[in-house]
Protein backbone atom coordinates (compact mmCIF):
# COMPACT_ATOMS: atom_id res chain seq x y z
CA UNK A 1 0.00 0.00 0.00
CA UNK A 2 1.32 3.83 -0.84
CA UNK A 3 1.25 5.70 2.08
CA UNK A 4 3.94 8.76 0.90
CA UNK A 5 4.61 10.43 -2.13
CA UNK A 6 8.35 12.08 -2.37
CA UNK A 7 8.99 14.63 -4.43
CA UNK A 8 12.40 16.31 -6.25
CA UNK A 9 11.52 20.02 -6.33
CA UNK A 10 13.50 22.14 -9.14
CA UNK A 11 12.67 20.54 -12.48
CA UNK A 12 9.74 18.52 -10.90
CA UNK A 13 7.57 21.04 -8.82
CA UNK A 14 8.95 23.87 -9.59
CA UNK A 15 10.36 25.53 -13.08
CA UNK A 16 13.58 26.91 -12.26
CA UNK A 17 16.22 28.86 -14.23
CA UNK A 18 19.47 30.13 -12.81
CA UNK A 19 23.27 30.82 -13.86
CA UNK A 20 26.39 31.48 -12.28
CA UNK A 21 28.28 32.69 -16.09
CA UNK A 22 26.61 36.13 -15.97
CA UNK A 23 29.72 38.86 -15.50
CA UNK A 24 26.60 40.90 -13.29
CA UNK A 25 26.22 38.51 -10.80
CA UNK A 26 30.11 38.28 -10.12
CA UNK A 27 29.73 42.13 -10.28
CA UNK A 28 26.99 42.71 -7.97
CA UNK A 29 28.09 40.12 -5.68
CA UNK A 30 31.75 42.15 -5.21
CA UNK A 31 30.34 45.33 -5.12
CA UNK A 32 27.91 44.08 -2.14
CA UNK A 33 31.32 42.75 -0.19
CA UNK A 34 32.54 45.88 -1.06
CA UNK A 35 30.07 48.17 1.33
CA UNK A 36 31.05 45.92 3.95
CA UNK A 37 34.78 46.63 3.26
CA UNK A 38 35.82 43.13 1.52
CA UNK A 39 37.85 44.35 -1.46
CA UNK A 40 37.73 41.71 -3.97
CA UNK A 41 37.57 42.30 -8.09
CA UNK A 42 34.40 40.66 -9.52
CA UNK A 43 36.98 38.06 -11.68
CA UNK A 44 38.98 37.39 -8.65
CA UNK A 45 35.90 35.98 -6.64
CA UNK A 46 34.30 34.43 -9.58
CA UNK A 47 37.59 31.96 -9.72
CA UNK A 48 37.60 31.57 -6.18
CA UNK A 49 34.27 30.77 -5.54
CA UNK A 50 34.65 27.81 -8.41
CA UNK A 51 38.32 26.85 -6.95
CA UNK A 52 36.83 26.33 -3.11
CA UNK A 53 33.76 24.83 -4.70
CA UNK A 54 35.78 22.23 -6.58
CA UNK A 55 37.51 22.07 -2.91
CA UNK A 56 35.10 21.36 -0.76
CA UNK A 57 33.75 18.48 -3.21
CA UNK A 58 37.08 16.63 -3.25
CA UNK A 59 37.40 17.05 0.58
CA UNK A 60 33.59 15.11 0.89
CA UNK A 61 35.38 11.71 -0.50
CA UNK A 62 31.82 10.76 -1.49
CA UNK A 63 31.27 9.44 -4.91
CA UNK A 64 28.40 12.05 -5.01
CA UNK A 65 29.59 15.22 -2.99
CA UNK A 66 27.56 18.38 -2.49
CA UNK A 67 28.85 21.59 -1.65
CA UNK A 68 28.08 24.19 0.87
CA UNK A 69 27.70 27.86 -0.20
CA UNK A 70 27.49 29.53 3.11
CA UNK A 71 30.88 27.92 4.25
CA UNK A 72 32.38 28.70 0.78
CA UNK A 73 31.24 32.43 1.52
CA UNK A 74 32.22 32.32 4.78
CA UNK A 75 35.98 30.96 3.77
CA UNK A 76 36.47 33.86 1.21
CA UNK A 77 35.43 36.69 2.94
CA UNK A 78 37.45 35.44 6.38
CA UNK A 79 40.49 35.16 3.80
CA UNK A 80 39.92 38.77 2.20
CA UNK A 81 38.96 40.55 5.81
CA UNK A 82 40.82 38.68 8.73
CA UNK A 83 37.76 37.44 10.18
CA UNK A 84 34.57 36.08 10.10
CA UNK A 85 31.16 36.87 9.69
CA UNK A 86 28.26 34.38 9.61
CA UNK A 87 25.60 36.97 8.91
CA UNK A 88 27.61 38.59 6.50
CA UNK A 89 28.34 34.68 5.12
CA UNK A 90 24.75 34.27 4.63
CA UNK A 91 23.98 37.29 2.96
CA UNK A 92 26.35 37.10 0.69
CA UNK A 93 25.30 33.14 -0.58
CA UNK A 94 21.55 35.51 -0.71
CA UNK A 95 22.75 37.77 -2.59
CA UNK A 96 24.54 35.63 -5.05
CA UNK A 97 21.60 33.51 -5.76
CA UNK A 98 19.27 36.09 -6.12
CA UNK A 99 21.30 37.68 -8.32
CA UNK A 100 21.17 34.56 -10.52
CA UNK A 101 17.53 33.53 -10.12
CA UNK A 102 16.27 34.27 -14.12
CA UNK A 103 12.90 31.91 -12.89
CA UNK A 104 11.16 30.55 -10.32
CA UNK A 105 7.07 29.32 -11.12
CA UNK A 106 5.53 26.31 -10.50
CA UNK A 107 4.27 24.25 -13.37
CA UNK A 108 1.15 23.67 -14.27
CA UNK A 109 -1.05 22.16 -11.68
CA UNK A 110 1.16 21.26 -8.98
CA UNK A 111 -0.69 23.20 -6.38
CA UNK A 112 -3.95 21.69 -7.41
CA UNK A 113 -2.11 17.99 -7.28
CA UNK A 114 -0.48 18.57 -4.41
CA UNK A 115 -3.77 19.60 -2.63
CA UNK A 116 -5.76 16.32 -4.04
CA UNK A 117 -2.91 14.02 -2.86
CA UNK A 118 -2.02 15.18 0.81
CA UNK A 119 -5.29 14.23 1.49
CA UNK A 120 -4.50 10.56 1.20
CA UNK A 121 -0.75 10.53 1.31
CA UNK A 122 1.99 12.16 3.31
CA UNK A 123 3.71 14.13 1.04
CA UNK A 124 7.96 15.08 1.28
CA UNK A 125 11.00 16.09 -0.64
CA UNK A 126 14.09 14.82 -1.37
CA UNK A 127 16.30 17.95 -3.32
CA UNK A 128 19.70 18.31 -4.45
CA UNK A 129 20.96 21.71 -3.90
CA UNK A 130 21.67 24.80 -0.79
CA UNK A 131 19.14 24.69 1.84
CA UNK A 132 19.86 28.47 2.55
CA UNK A 133 17.71 28.72 -1.12
CA UNK A 134 16.01 25.81 -1.31
CA UNK A 135 13.55 26.06 1.63
CA UNK A 136 13.28 30.05 0.79
CA UNK A 137 11.95 29.40 -3.00
CA UNK A 138 9.68 26.11 -1.57
CA UNK A 139 7.72 29.09 0.49
CA UNK A 140 8.05 31.34 -2.37
CA UNK A 141 6.05 29.63 -4.55
CA UNK A 142 3.64 28.65 -1.77
CA UNK A 143 4.53 25.32 -0.89
CA UNK A 144 5.92 25.49 2.32
CA UNK A 145 3.16 23.99 3.81
CA UNK A 146 2.79 20.54 1.89
CA UNK A 147 5.65 18.76 3.10
CA UNK A 148 6.22 16.69 5.97
CA UNK A 149 9.46 15.96 5.63
CA UNK A 150 12.19 18.38 3.22
CA UNK A 151 15.53 17.20 2.79
CA UNK A 152 18.46 18.83 0.65
CA UNK A 153 21.42 17.54 -0.03
CA UNK A 154 23.65 20.55 1.37
CA UNK A 155 22.84 19.42 4.80
CA UNK A 156 24.74 15.99 4.43
CA UNK A 157 27.79 16.72 1.85
CA UNK A 158 26.21 14.43 -0.99
CA UNK A 159 23.91 13.93 -3.49
CA UNK A 160 21.24 12.21 -5.14
CA UNK A 161 21.46 9.58 -6.59
CA UNK A 162 23.32 8.49 -3.49
CA UNK A 163 20.75 6.35 -1.98
CA UNK A 164 21.10 7.83 1.74
CA UNK A 165 19.41 10.62 0.71
CA UNK A 166 16.04 8.90 0.13
CA UNK A 167 16.75 6.50 2.90
CA UNK A 168 16.57 9.47 5.43
CA UNK A 169 12.79 10.81 3.89
CA UNK A 170 11.85 6.90 4.26
CA UNK A 171 12.91 7.23 8.11
CA UNK A 172 11.53 10.05 8.91
CA UNK A 173 8.25 8.78 7.42
CA UNK A 174 8.44 6.08 9.37
CA UNK A 175 7.32 3.86 6.30
CA UNK A 176 9.31 0.96 3.90
CA UNK A 177 10.46 1.94 0.26
CA UNK A 178 7.37 -0.32 -0.89
CA UNK A 179 5.71 2.13 0.55
CA UNK A 180 6.28 5.51 -0.84
CA UNK A 181 6.45 6.64 -4.60
CA UNK A 182 9.41 8.85 -6.13
CA UNK A 183 8.67 11.56 -8.37
CA UNK A 184 11.36 13.42 -10.21
CA UNK A 185 12.48 14.62 -13.20
CA UNK A 186 16.20 13.36 -13.54
CA UNK A 187 16.51 10.01 -15.16
CA UNK A 188 19.90 9.14 -12.95
CA UNK A 189 19.83 11.37 -9.77
CA UNK A 190 15.89 10.94 -9.27
CA UNK A 191 14.45 7.79 -10.88
CA UNK A 192 17.82 5.42 -10.78
CA UNK A 193 18.74 6.75 -7.19
CA UNK A 194 15.09 6.03 -6.54
CA UNK A 195 15.45 2.33 -7.62
CA UNK A 196 18.86 1.66 -5.58
CA UNK A 197 16.23 2.44 -2.56
CA UNK A 198 13.77 0.14 -4.02
CA UNK A 199 11.26 2.98 -4.35
CA UNK A 200 8.72 3.17 -7.00
CA UNK A 201 9.15 5.86 -9.90
CA UNK A 202 7.20 8.25 -11.71
CA UNK A 203 9.50 10.34 -14.31
CA UNK A 204 8.21 13.78 -14.88
CA UNK A 205 9.53 14.59 -18.55
CA UNK A 206 9.67 18.38 -17.88
CA UNK A 207 11.98 20.83 -19.64
CA UNK A 208 15.04 20.27 -17.46
CA UNK A 209 16.94 16.92 -16.25
CA UNK A 210 18.69 13.86 -17.71
CA UNK A 211 15.91 12.60 -19.95
CA UNK A 212 17.88 8.98 -20.31
CA UNK A 213 20.13 7.21 -18.16
CA UNK A 214 21.57 3.88 -19.19
CA UNK A 215 20.15 1.46 -16.52
CA UNK A 216 17.43 3.84 -15.14
CA UNK A 217 13.65 3.04 -16.07
CA UNK A 218 10.80 4.58 -14.37
CA UNK A 219 7.45 3.03 -13.67
CA UNK A 220 5.94 5.55 -15.41
CA UNK A 221 5.88 8.45 -16.97
CA UNK A 222 4.40 12.03 -17.29
CA UNK A 223 4.13 14.88 -19.39
CA UNK A 224 2.36 17.08 -17.21
CA UNK A 225 2.14 17.28 -13.82
CA UNK A 226 -1.96 17.19 -13.99
CA UNK A 227 -1.13 13.31 -14.91
CA UNK A 228 0.42 12.47 -11.31
CA UNK A 229 -2.68 11.40 -10.04
CA UNK A 230 -3.45 8.96 -12.56
CA UNK A 231 0.35 7.57 -12.25
CA UNK A 232 -0.65 7.00 -8.78
CA UNK A 233 -3.27 5.07 -9.01
CA UNK A 234 -1.87 3.11 -11.76
CA UNK A 235 1.33 2.61 -9.36
CA UNK A 236 -1.10 1.65 -6.57
CA UNK A 237 -2.64 -1.89 -8.50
Amino acid sequence: MIKAIIFDINGTVTDIYTSESDDHIWRTTANFLDYHGIKIAPEKLKQEYFFRLKRQKEERNEPFPEFDVVALFASIIADHSGGEDPELSRNTALLFRAAGRYKLQLYDGVKEVLDMLQKKYLLAAVSDGQKIWALPEIESVGLGGFFREVIISSDHGFRKPDRRMFDMALKKLQIRPDEAIYVGNDMFHDIYGAKQAGMKSVFFRSNQGNQEFCGAEADYIIYNFRELPDAVKFLEK
